[in-house]
């Protein structure tokens, strides 16, 4: 008799991983706190666990760390908001441009725009923005940062929209134009919906990726998680353990939203089955 190896789904084995590392993780984290009590002595225990101390017990600087993830929340969440609503007006002047609705003077600036935006590096666009546009003004650096980062996320988001609405078959234009509806009500309600449901996995990448560029916003000295672990740095001279604890962050925030990412997928295609 043969045995079938059950089927495991890459999400699941995803999964398993995670949960499997994390409490690795866990364990080790929980034998380096509380070996001597275990009877357990060794002498890379015990540095690991002094290092630990220095840099995170010590003068509470763990509340760095704490504060500047959530600047680096902050930052990451009013940027893809600001960002998805700039890509959004910029893919609607691009498919006009396509359709041969062309806006001379609104389509040369928004292609201006992008070319700009994605030929430059983010870290130089929020240097400018800092130094030069508000240079002369009082504004909050973590304003300058959301500005920043959604400006520059906005122009490939616009790209992501515009593949997204022109993948979506002509005809469904056409029906709702058929059925009395403006060209604005059929985009809206039509197009767009079905346009969004396809590229939400784009999106997703879209948002890690800035999640993961924000952590450059320490070079007009915003707070965030990494400009929090090099402060940690400069205090106790050991780069190792804070860098590696931000990693680590970083590393399960982009594992969350990865998981939550295939779950809505999942979703999605099962509502294209009904």
């Amino acid at each position: 008799m043969r045995f079938v190896r059950p089927h495991l789904r890459p999400e699941k084995v995803s999964l398993g991983l995670t949960i499997a590392g994390l409490a690795a993780l866990a364990g080790f984290v929980l034998l380096v706190a509380f070996h001597e009590q275990w009877g357990i002595v060794h002498e890379t225990l015990t540095t690991i666990r002094t290092n630990f101390i220095n840099n995170f017990i010590m003068e509470n600087r763990y509340m760095w760390m704490v504060k500047g993830l959530g600047q680096t929340a902050i930052i990451t969440l009013f940027a893809t908001m600001l960002g998805v609503a700039i890509g959004l007006i910029l893919a609607l002047i691009k498919v006009f441009e396509y359709n041969g609705h062309r806006i001379f003077l609104v389509t040369r600036l928004a292609n201006l725009y992008l070319t700009v935006i994605r030929g430059t590096p983010v870290v130089v666009q929020l240097l400018i923005i800092y130094y030069v546009v508000f240079g002369s003004v009082q504004i909050s650096k973590t304003l300058v940062a959301v500005l920043a980062f959604g400006i520059n996320s906005g122009a490939y988001v616009a790209e992501i929209i515009r593949a997204g609405i022109l993948a979506v078959d002509r005809g469904q234009m056409e029906a709702g134009r058929s059925l009395g509806l403006t060209y604005a009500t059929s985009m809206r309600k039509i197009v767009l919906p079905q346009a969004f449901k396809n590229i939400l996995p784009a999106l997703f990448n879209e948002l890690i990726t800035l999640l993961k560029e924000t952590a450059v916003a320490g070079y007009i000295a915003v707070a965030d998680l990494t400009r929090a672990a090099d402060l940690i740095r400069s205090r106790t001279f050991d780069a190792f353990m804070p860098l590696l604890v931000v990693a680590i962050i970083y590393l399960l925030i982009v594992i969350a939203l990865t998981h939550l990412m295939s779950r809505l997928e999942k979703r999605l295609r099962r509502s294209d089955n009904r």
